[in-house]
């Protein structure tokens, strides 16, 4: 996996590697990353995040939304265009967790719960409200801990997951294909079917 945050010039790069570093980590994770890049460019898919006015979670309750926010913002933040957030890619983490295995849905949801334990151990406080150098300092040990074992297997799994779940759905919206990456409608179709063009490889 690539460091964190995400380095967007390598952006494509780490869609294609998402799912060899899942194999690294549990069976729930290589099943929900599968998925996740399965539906990412299905017409669901794409109006769960694009759709305007009010919006009710299916799977995550508020607090948990309010993580997810915050995670996917921190994995692909705003720059000079817009970042995770702006893309609403929460909206297609959850739509995508209405879809998914119950197993894999359920393993998801206790990383969450897993992300708010730690920070309250160090921190003092649920991830959300630890603050951004905290939930960096957080993410970054994770993200640098690809075998944990014990206890932190649970917060590395489920990095993983969140990681691939954030990139697969900000490059699949128009913020992140039309905006970020410049795509005028084929390189849609390119990450989509699995690009193999030199310049997105090594």
């Amino acid at each position: 996996m690539s460091r964190f945050p995400i380095n967007r010039r390598h952006a494509l790069q780490t869609i294609g590697a998402a799912a060899a570093g899942a194999a690294t980590s549990s069976s729930w994770v290589e099943s929900l990353v599968a998925f996740t890049q399965q539906q990412t460019h299905s017409p669901a898919a794409q109006a769960a995040s694009a759709a305007a006015g009010e919006w009710t979670p299916k799977i995550l309750t508020p607090k948990q939304n309010e993580a997810v926010v915050i995670l996917t913002e921190l994995i692909i933040p705003e720059t000079d265009t817009p970042g995770a957030k702006a893309a609403r890619v929460n909206r297609f983490v959850d739509w995508v967790l209405s879809g998914a295995q119950p197993r894999d849905r359920e393993e998801f949801l206790r990383g969450l719960a897993w992300i708010d334990q730690r920070s309250q151990q160090l921190f003092g406080h649920d991830f959300a409200g630890a603050g951004a150098e905290n939930q960096t300092t957080l993410l970054t040990r994770l993200s640098s801990a690809p075998r944990a074992e014990g206890d932190d297997k649970i917060g590395v799994d489920f990095f993983h997951a969140i990681k691939s779940m954030t990139i697969n759905g900000y490059y699949s919206t128009e913020i992140g294909l039309r905006q970020e990456l410049g795509d005028s409608g084929r390189l849609f179709q390119t990450v989509s079917q699995g690009c193999d063009h030199p310049e997105h490889q090594g």
